[in-house]
């Protein structure tokens, strides 16, 4: 009876399983030939212009650089107002310019203002202003490396997602020459019956999980597209599989250079410079404020006054002695916002060690990872081949062959998986530095 119902399982059961489990397989090798495929070079170039977070760091820079340029300007420059209006009275008044009673008064003005002395504000203003055009452009640069991370991980997930698909492929492949050789030596009397039933129950694992390979790289694909600006899939172009060489500094220049140049790192720093120099900005509100100031107008019932004109010039000084506490608030917050960053800064420092190290110590590990998963996958390729014979021969038992089939279908998932990992902790590694090792 039971060689009754493998029979009819052969014939129609496995056979639509396999069939349905390879045919989406199938379907998702298909869509690739179809939907647009783009390098690791092209995916990069594509997201630095769609991602939101980048576009707006980019923005930071040239919003910091008019920051910058208008505090030097107010260092270098006067401050010019020019005014004009046109006044009609009902009824007529003193017109000043047309020494006379009328209807209408004309009048401009062109003024300009200079401060002599603002207790050194003007040079904490453009100190604060550089400081953060720094920090934008090491968030600039930080947020390049963020969305190249997030790029390259979408990249390599589809390529470790595709290759897991071939592992799938491979696995419903083998558990279905098994499961033949298994059925004809059970309706030989060679074997006993439950070991077809226990290949078609390794046979049925595979296919569901061909199914569930599928549908995870249509998604990566999708997550691919969404990062290079496209509404539907993307495929990412093969990467060469040879092993990612050792990096090109040790961890302790790796640590090194994260304190120097790490983009986080700087921008801490940055903000850092930028509260102290507000802190100064706003502390010298205490000194007294001393300006130029001069004054060209005239006045009319024209359209062009002309009838009256004077020239005014002078210079001020203007001193806030009590202003309800409000200068005393300004300066309080100011030097809390400075000891925030303070604070901030040193932790920024204490978390580049730990996250290069990190990083450093991710890429290693994933590094040799891959060695021994390549090791893994050649044992696991013979000791298959060998209890696959030793099946046929009646050598060995049917849990021994399930085994080592599921075995290696781990190492080869293991190796694609390492593979991935090595490549991400490079990518990791190259963003907290700020530039790329290779």
């Amino acid at each position: 009876m039971i060689a009754a119902l493998l029979v009819a399982v052969q014939a129609a059961g496995a056979g639509a399983g396999i069939g349905g489990a390879l045919g989406a397989a199938a379907d998702v090798r298909a869509v690739a030939d179809t939907i647009p495929q783009v390098t690791l070079a092209e995916a990069l170039d594509a997201a630095a212009q769609v991602d939101p977070d980048y576009v707006a760091a980019l923005r930071q820079v040239g919003d910091a650089a008019w920051i910058r340029r208008s505090a030097w300007s107010a260092f270098l420059l006067p401050s010019i107002n020019f005014q004009w209006s046109l006044s009609k009275f009902d009824p007529a008044s003193f017109n000043i310019g047309t020494n006379d009673v009328t209807d209408k008064l004309s009048q401009f003005s062109l003024s300009a203002s200079y401060d002599l002395f603002r207790g050194g504000a003007k040079f904490y203003d453009v100190s604060r202003a550089s400081a953060a055009v720094e920090g934008a452009e090491a968030n600039e640069l930080g947020a390049r490396y963020q969305t190249a991370l997030a790029t390259e991980a979408a990249y390599y997930d589809v390529i470790a997602q595709s290759q897991l698909l071939g592992v799938a492929e491979e696995r419903v492949r083998r558990a279905r020459e098994q499961f033949d050789v298994a059925r004809a030596r059970v309706l030989s009397g060679a074997a006993v019956q439950t070991d077809s039933l226990q290949l078609l129950l390794e046979l049925t694992r595979a296919e569901v999980d061909l199914l569930r390979q599928s549908s995870t790289l249509t998604v990566a694909r999708l997550e691919l597209g969404r990062r290079v600006g496209r509404a539907g899939p993307v495929d990412a172009a093969p990467l060469d599989a040879v092993q990612v060489a050792e990096l090109p500094i040790s961890r302790e220049q790796a640590v090194d250079e994260a304190l120097r140049e790490s983009p986080s790192l700087l921008v801490a720093r940055s903000q850092q410079r930028l509260t102290d120099a507000s802190f100064k900005a706003e502390r010298a509100s205490y000194l007294p404020t001393i300006s130029l100031f001069g004054q060209w107008s005239g006045f009319d019932d024209d359209l062009v006054p002309d009838a009256f004109k004077r020239t005014t010039i002078g210079i001020g000084v203007s001193y806030p002695l009590f202003n309800n506490g409000a200068r005393e608030l300004r300066v309080f917050r100011a030097n809390t916002a400075r000891k925030v960053a303070d604070a901030a800064a040193a932790d920024a420092e204490r978390t580049t060690i730990r996250d290069v190290t990190q990083a450093y110590e991710a890429f290693t590990t994933a590094r040799a990872s891959t060695e021994l998963a390549l090791r893994a996958v050649t044992v696991a390729r013979e000791n298959q081949r060998v209890q696959s014979e030793r099946y046929r021969a009646g050598a060995t038992t049917i849990i021994d062959l399930i085994t080592a089939q599921v075995d290696l279908a781990a190492a080869e998932a293991g190796l694609v998986q390492a593979r991935q990992a090595t490549r991400l902790a490079l990518a990791a590694v190259e963003a907290i530095l700020g530039r790329r090792l290779f």
